[in-house]
């Protein structure tokens, strides 16, 4: 068989934006004024008012597609345009049998067209992780077999323990009351991001760690300095935080490194990158004990390196799941239900239900788990004439 079409749909939907506020894709208060891209009044970077993300659609001479979907919260129209103008004449025309040695193949194919310009992350990368997921999707649909099963080479698990990303309220108790309903369904850990000053988090954390058995995970959205890393990390030691995310900007291994060595809360870091490659360095300085790769950003045949890496070094695999639709969520609950270093997976719930509506067969979370989709592929058929029709971009 052989890749017939490589289609790439950027997608913009409307969305509750207070409600979104405190959640994966605007974790802090925006400003300026109402446009389609505002700028976070906390950590600096852009975010979008809307839910945006890439889908990829990867089909065979034999009539058969699977579904992929780059992360791509912002401008997705880059990842397509990528995807369109340097994957596909790359791509169609391919043999492609559905083993994971092709995929591999089709993954090194594609990252060579730009490697030698230095295209090695970014934009390149989420279009390259959209396809792969696409192709992951393909070879499970022939195998027969969820990707699950393909990864883990044998039954994986059936469910994937998840924890709460985000909060909303005003003030930790406002947080608290909105974590109420959670605990009935069975959520024991929740992350909250540093959004404003250290003690309303710190109260947070408190307050939250100290109710009905909760746990609490802290994003520090890129915010901390070296300078006053260590008396932060601290607070979080005495407060018994299951790990600290994101501390610093992330071009640096040392400084993640020396934190790391100078606290006991573990620190997590993995969303800001899409390969083995730009992880090496933080592995061997041993600045973390949590990788977060986010499926969007590396596919499932980087994430499987990036995993690998992991476990070399002695370190657990919490994906990152933010801004998604079906194909990419599904992805991340393959990879996590095949991996045994894996214990947790990231959920939220306007993301999760936004996913499903444009699903044939919706993603079912029961008592806080996932359930792994037993369907051949991701388990993830997009209702592609409805997600067209809502869209928000040509």
């Amino acid at each position: 068989m052989k890749i017939a079409r490589v289609e790439a749909l950027p997608v913009r939907l409307r969305r509750a934006r207070e409600g979104a506020v405190g959640t994966a894709g605007s974790p802090t208060p925006l400003s300026g004024p109402p446009s389609r891209f505002r700028r976070s009044e906390r950590v600096g970077a852009l975010y979008a008012e809307d839910f945006e993300t890439a889908l990829v659609k990867v089909t065979l001479d034999s009539g058969l597609a699977g579904w992929g979907e780059a992360q791509a919260p912002l401008a997705p129209e880059v990842a397509c345009t990528i995807a369109d103008l340097l994957l596909r004449p790359v791509l169609e025309g391919a043999e492609f049998d559905g083993s994971r040695e092709a995929i591999e193949s089709l993954w090194e194919r594609m990252y060579s067209t730009m490697r030698v310009r230095g295209q090695t992350g970014g934009f390149m990368l989420d279009a390259i992780s959209g396809v792969d997921l696409a192709l992951w999707d393909l070879a499970g649909r022939l195998a027969g077999q969820p990707v699950a099963a393909l990864i883990a080479g044998a039954p994986a698990r059936a469910r994937v323990a998840a924890y709460l990303s985000g909060s909303w309220g005003a003030n930790p108790e406002e947080r608290l009351e909105w974590a109420g309903p959670y605990t009935k369904a069975g959520f024991r850990l929740v992350k909250i991001f540093f959004d404003a000053d250290p003690e309303s988090l710190f109260e947070t954390a408190r307050l939250l760690g100290n109710w009905q058995g909760w746990e609490v995970a802290v994003d520090a959205l890129w915010r901390l300095t070296p300078d006053g890393a260590v008396e932060f990390g601290r607070q979080l030691d005495e407060l018994g935080v299951r790990w600290i995310e994101a501390p610093f900007p992330p071009e640096d291994p040392v400084a993640h490194a020396a934190f790391a060595g100078s606290i006991k809360t573990p620190l997590a870091i993995g969303e800001s990158y899409r390969t083995h490659y730009e992880l090496a360095p933080f592995f061997r300085a041993r600045a973390l004990r949590i990788v977060q790769p986010d499926l969007g950003r590396c596919g499932i045949t980087e994430g499987l390196r990036i995993a690998q890496m992991a476990r070399a070094h002695g370190a657990l695999v919490v994906p990152h799941v933010s801004i998604a639709l079906g194909p990419q969520i599904a992805a991340a609950i393959h990879y996590a239900a095949a991996l045994d270093i894996c214990p947790l997976l990231e959920f939220n719930p306007s993301v999760f239900a936004a996913a499903n509506q444009f699903l044939e067969t919706p993603l079912e979370l029961e008592a806080a788990h996932y359930v792994v989709p037993w369907a051949p592929g991701l388990g993830a058929e997009v209702r592609e004439a409805e997600i067209r029709k809502a869209n928000q971009l040509p």
